[in-house]
């Protein structure tokens, strides 16, 4: 990531509509009907309702999904006591993390009032409009006693976030580091270095997951928190030791675990030296912490570090937490967030560390296949199945120590709400682009003289999610991009009628000759094969020169597709490649295939595109339960394509029983379960939810999600290759510069996992 200005940052904020968050309309409103149900007169019954019930509050308002942020701006971020209107624009950011990590809807109360009682009776005043709050910037030791006092008084979810937030995540790192190590909580020595709202909550957390109150020391700005001092609040009281140490220096000497929360490099290289055996050090300052990265890896060997930073390995970051907490409270009605749902989030947190991550996460993250160990002891925030771990474990223990007031008794299918809720599309397309700007590669524009194309191009550039190399005339390009304002700044262009392009263009021929000389080629026909765009960029690509291809707007899929197949090959161990969309609605997230490539696919080229889309379902984080469709339902029609697909579905029955996959079924059939179930109770794909479509034929593939897309029912990510041996992807004529940039990020993080496959040859 690029250095953020203070012009960008201002123009973020400023530009389209000021601000970070919006409210939205959940219901009709297009009618005088609507209207008068929505207000008066028809809003008075549901007033009634709640006037006899209170509790029916959660079923006819968004009070269940939405939670207060509020702040007195005394403790912002890194900046301090700057009042509560300056602070609104991290409220603001809060309420966004909020929403795209756990659908929560959120308004963000900025309450021009220091005097903890006044705060206290502001804040109860309006709490029945809200289903949860969450505490934020409050400066200690105010913090304690508002968050006490409200958590006593009213009966909703309360959380200061500053305080437990940290300690949540901070320990589930913990938890995981001390079992790498082979210690036990129990018997660590454990520094703290500062003595805030966060401090003390980590502390309070740690003592709650076993470690001894005589084995933890606590310094602030003066040193070591000692019984000798006289300077003490009640709070750091609580924590005062009665050895006779001054120093962090002398504190750290022999110390298992450093927690730091303080500010930068207070903590030195020879400190950390001076710890126990394999020291488990979380330096938290931000921007930058108690020692450096480097300074610490340096300084031993068996160090396992970890910052709240997201370009170092083990990042504590509180959005790990809050939204999947409050996600989980809301779902079940708690009355509370009590010490049962918070240690559920640590369990929660720390087991999903453990399991194998996604290739979606690894791609992410540069390529490093993640495992459970020293740089990988807490999951990554883009990690998708933190929503459905955390969130279930947080409602199960509300529910287990009695403070919900709903239960939840089918936990899957919760969990596949939750999915549904969110969709993933966007955090899909997030993830992929953190995953892009974190390794772009080489991609060529086959067709950049398309405006479109251009546009894509252009942004993705800005966005830093590739480094275009455009195949095109360099006046032609220049015109476009003035007449429609295009920055080509840093972009290759390269020419192919010109003549130092000659050279480039006689070493691809000679390497497609080389591969196609058995098949009739010639080295003639290989060279006036060069002056294709598509085959150019296309040997661009496998040559090593550039790292993915796009084309797409102009070109006849039937004609690139068959070029790409001549000059990329397809994936070891398949015949056949084809094409996933991925299309996004409010009943969730499915992926339909073959999009684009294969006509009138048989029985041989469906099962390689089922074992295909399987393969990138999972690799997007999703546990892909298939159907293969037709007009008929399980061999009800014995002739025409319900037999191909009758028999493709016998065979990876047979061969592939790790596919949940049935069919051939009706789409009405595929998409609602309790019919499917009624009517064919012995389908392998009974009490699930089939996410991926796999349809008989191209036509019905592609007249289906476009029909769904001109309807406005859904949004499509696609089509996307798979089973090519490069990143080579097609565009559809009518794609726009959305989608074509889209399709260019994902070309990029398929450019990034075949660069994870050579390595690992």
């Amino acid at each position: 990531m690029g250095k953020i200005t203070k012009e960008d940052a201002l123009r973020y904020h400023a530009e389209g509509k000021p601000g970070k968050i919006e409210v939205i309309p959940t219901k009709p409103y297009s009618t005088q009907t609507d209207l008068s149900l929505a207000y008066s007169p028809g809003v008075a019954e549901p007033c009634l309702e709640i006037e006899k019930n209170p509790l029916d509050a959660y079923e006819y308002t968004a009070k269940g999904n939405l939670v207060a942020v509020i702040s007195n701006g005394t403790a912002v971020l890194g900046l301090g006591d700057i009042g509560p209107l300056a602070g609104k624009p991290v409220m603001e950011g809060k309420g966004l993390l909020f929403k795209i990590f756990a659908g929560v809807d959120v308004f963000d109360i900025e309450v021009d009032e220091k005097d903890p009682e006044k705060f206290i009776q502001t804040v109860k005043a309006i709490a029945p409009t809200f289903g949860g709050i969450n505490l934020e910037d409050i400066k200690a030791p105010e913090c304690f006693e508002i968050e006490t006092r409200l958590k006593e008084e009213l009966d909703i979810p309360v959380m200061h976030d500053d305080q437990h937030g940290t300690a949540i995540i901070s320990g589930a790192g913990l938890i995981n580091a001390l079992e790498l190590v082979g210690k036990n909580i129990e018997d660590v020595r454990i520094v703290v270095n500062g003595a805030g709202a966060a401090s003390i909550s980590c502390t309070k957390l740690y003592v709650m997951l076993g470690a001894k109150m005589e084995n933890i020391i606590m310094c602030d700005s003066k040193g070591v928190i000692s019984t000798h001092r006289t300077d003490l609040n009640a709070s750091k009281k609580a924590f005062a030791t009665s050895l006779d140490i001054k120093t962090l220096a002398e504190a750290v000497s022999g110390a298992d675990v450093f927690l730091g929360l303080s500010v930068a490099d207070v903590l030195t290289k020879e400190m950390v030296q001076t710890m126990n055996d394999n020291p488990i050090v979380f330096a938290l300052a931000n921007p930058n912490p108690e020692i450096s990265y480097s300074e610490a890896m340096s300084s031993r060997e068996d160090i396992i570090f970890a910052t709240g930073r997201s370009d170092y390995p083990n990042q504590i970051n509180n959005v790990l937490g809050f939204p999947y907490i409050f996600r989980g409270a809301l779902d079940v009605r708690a009355k509370a967030i009590n010490e049962e749902m918070k240690l559920a989030a640590v369990k929660a947190i720390a087991s999903l560390a453990k399991e194998p991550v996604p290739d979606v996460v690894n791609a992410a993250y540069k390529l490093k296949r993640m495992s459970f160990g020293r740089d990988y002891i807490i999951p990554k925030a883009l990690d998708p199945r933190l929503l459905t771990r955390v969130s279930s474990a947080v409602a199960k223990a509300a529910i287990e120590s009695g403070v919900a007031r709903k239960e939840i008794t089918d936990w899957n299918k919760y969990e596949n709400h939750l999915r549904e809720m969110m969709g993933y599309d966007n955090k899909m397309m997030r993830s992929f682009t953190d995953m892009a700007k974190a390794n772009p590669k080489r991609v060529v524009f086959a067709e950049a003289n398309h405006v479109n194309m251009l546009k894509a191009a252009a942004e993705a550039k800005a966005e830093g999610i590739c480094f275009p190399i455009l195949l095109g005339n360099e006046d032609r390009l220049a015109k476009i991009a003035k007449e429609e304002n295009i920055s080509m700044e840093g972009m290759e262009i390269v020419n192919l009628r010109h003549d130092r392009e000659l050279e480039r263009c006689r070493r691809y021929a000679k390497m497609l000759v080389e591969k196609k000389q058995r098949e009739g080629m010639t080295y003639a026909e290989a060279c006036e094969k060069m002056y294709d765009r598509n085959c150019f960029g296309m040997m661009m690509v496998a040559s090593g020169d550039a790292d993915a291809f796009v084309t797409g707007v102009y070109s006849r899929y039937s004609e690139t597709t068959k070029l790409a197949e001549q000059i990329i090959g397809i994936r070891p161990s398949y015949k056949y490649f084809g094409t996933m969309n991925i299309v996004t609605s409010k009943k969730g997230t499915f992926f339909i295939a073959d999009t684009l490539i294969n006509r009138h696919p048989s029985t041989e080229v469906l099962i390689d595109i089922a074992r295909l889309t399987h393969d990138a379902v999972k690799f997007f984080a999703n546990e892909p339960t298939m159907a293969m469709i037709s007009y008929s339902n399980f061999g009800a029609d014995n002739q025409g394509s319900p037999v191909k697909v009758h028999d493709a579905i016998a065979h990876l029955h047979a061969n592939y029983p790790e596919i949940q996959i049935d069919g051939e079924m009706q789409v009405n059939f595929a998409l609602n379960k309790k019919l499917r179930d009624d009517t064919y109770p012995f389908n392998k794909v009974k009490g699930k939810d089939v996410n991926t479509l796999i349809f008989p034929n191209l036509s019905s593939a592609n007249s289906a999600y476009k029909l769904l897309l001109e309807m406005g029912v859904v949004e499509t990510i696609g089509p996307i290759q798979m089973g090519l041996n490069k990143p080579i992807h097609f565009t559809d004529l009518e794609s726009s510069t959305r989608d074509i940039l889209n399709l260019t990020t994902v070309a990029v993080v398929d450019a990034i996992v075949q660069e994870q496959i050579d390595k690992a040859k």
